[in-house]
């Protein structure tokens, strides 16, 4: 009777570590899985004045969303792209290599939604919005990564196969607004390319890095050998 006792104390000891590991690879799940969101109807190589819509993810509780900063991927110009609807307040400039909306903090956990207009998108497949992603509280998400099973995916436009008769449209002759020197929408040194090699994780909850996630499932298999170890013990010091 006292062993089946210890083995019911020891099985629940198991169900509560196992659950408590659980748990912890949820919540962090969770939070990796926040990123930006692109949608366009009119998702088609070579189709011209389309609307492209945007849905940045909130991952702060805290502090509210006040930039978003987006590279712009290969065949479409900074001058070629106009500002649609965005947060109220917001504002809209291009720069070299894209461009950047930003204004007052949006409400600490709500999402940051706004469009933009490309004159034609390029004969492609797909299409990547490189995208930084900064807060009140200075803290800055790098949806940038490319390629399936990214910890931070850059937000991808899927395209349709180009209509038989779309043809390239001739380049803009617009000149592209920039900003003043003092509003510099240009990234700093460190997210000068926001490129996938060269940015680094700078903030812990962005996201766990694979490295987190196998710690997490080493500790797993360590709590269920110490508990089987446990068991057997118990049981051997009663037979």
């Amino acid at each position: 009777m006292f062993r089946a006792k210890n083995r019911r104390t020891a099985a629940r000891y198991a169900s509560l570590t196992i659950a408590a590991a659980a748990s912890a690879v949820f919540l962090s799940a969770g939070q990796a899985l926040a990123h930006v969101e692109v949608e366009s109807e009119k998702a088609q190589a070579l189709a011209e004045n389309v609307e492209i819509s945007f849905d940045a993810e909130a991952e702060s509780t805290t502090a509210g969303i006040t930039q978003i900063r987006v590279v712009l991927p290969e065949g479409i110009a900074p001058s070629d792209v106009t500002y649609g609807e965005g947060p109220k307040g917001w504002k809209f400039t291009t720069n070299d290599d894209g461009y950047t909306v930003k204004g007052p903090a949006v409400k600490a956990g709500e999402n940051a939604e706004y469009s933009v207009v490309v004159r034609q998108l390029p004969d492609a497949e797909e299409l990547a919005f490189k995208t930084l992603q900064t807060y009140s509280d200075g803290r800055t998400d790098r949806w940038i990564e490319l390629g399936d099973g990214s910890e931070e995916p850059a937000p991808v436009l899927k395209l349709k196969a180009a209509a038989a008769d779309a043809k390239p449209a001739s380049p803009s002759h617009s000149e592209t607004v920039s900003e003043t020197p003092s509003e510099s929408a240009s990234p700093t040194a460190e997210e000068s390319s926001a490129s996938p090699t060269t940015e680094a994780k700078k903030d812990d909850d962005s996201g766990l890095s694979t490295g987190a996630w196998v710690g997490i499932g080493a500790a797993v298999l360590v709590a269920l050998a110490a508990v089987g170890y446990a068991v057997r013990r118990r049981s051997g010091a009663q037979q």
